[in-house]
């Protein structure tokens, strides 16, 4: 099972952005009071046990919890805040995104194995 690193600071996530020169990142954006993030919680989850591609890096990031660093997120990026979210960096652009309820673990594992 890949587990998920907890983006806290806009320094980790900089750094985590920096890495994807070598190495994708997959990056959640989870709201702790909706519903349909739990959902998508529960599906990243499913994914990161069962099938996770040991190529990539996976990032969560709360965004109550840590809302600057979901802020730095969403304007680094230049991807349209949204929660929940995922977001695929590879060489510190992003080539994949997807939001509430089609962040599944079959769009996750497909999204992966075609970029």
């Amino acid at each position: 099972m890949a587990d998920m690193t907890k983006m806290t600071s806009i320094e980790q996530l900089n750094s985590a952005v920096e890495a994807t020169e070598d190495q994708p990142l997959l990056l959640f954006k989870h709201s702790t009071r909706c519903p349909i993030s739990a959902n998508a919680y529960q599906e990243m989850n499913d994914y990161l046990q069962n099938s996770p591609s040991e190529q990539v890096k996976y990032g969560i990031i709360y965004v109550v919890e840590d809302r600057p660093v979901s802020n730095e997120a969403a304007d680094k990026l230049g991807v349209k805040h949204e929660s929940p979210q995922v977001i695929l960096v590879k060489k510190g652009i992003p080539v994949w995104h997807t939001s509430h309820s089609n962040i599944t673990s079959t769009t996750i594992t497909n999204a992966l194995r075609e970029s």
